[in-house]
């Protein structure tokens, strides 16, 4: 099994023991991006919908990383601390995708890194 690392300055570093992404085959493994602006490494300021926006253009930049995009997404989970922001979640990502949109499940979770009240991971298909 061949692995690949994939890193892109124009989303977050690691704060921690993983990578942005990992590449195997023709299947890229993205980690989970929270709402952090890549220069500052901080949470973004804004209401929910910024936050969303900054996680997928995050995980566009690390798609692009790969040499792909989001169209590419063929699975993907998100995490939100409400779930009343389902439908703004929806609205938001409908803005970076197009049909047929990817697998999808959105999961309720307690807390996520550094406070914040969404995050997501995906897998690419090159």
């Amino acid at each position: 099994m061949s692995k690949k690392r994939i890193h892109t300055d124009d989303a977050p570093s690691a704060i921690g023991t993983y990578s942005q992404a990992i590449q195997s085959g023709n299947l890229v493994f993205m980690s989970g991006q929270i709402p952090l602006d890549p220069a500052s490494m901080e949470v973004i300021d804004g209401d929910f919908a910024a936050r969303a926006h900054r996680v997928f253009q995050n995980l566009k930049a690390v798609a692009e990383a790969a040499g792909g995009n989001l169209d590419q997404v063929v699975k993907m989970t998100i995490y939100l601390t409400d779930l009343d922001n389902f439908a703004v979640v929806n609205s938001v990502m409908a803005e970076y995708f197009t049909e047929p949109y990817p697998a999808r499940a959105a999961l309720g979770v307690r807390s996520l890194p550094k406070g914040v009240d969404i995050e997501a991971e995906a897998i690419l298909a090159l």
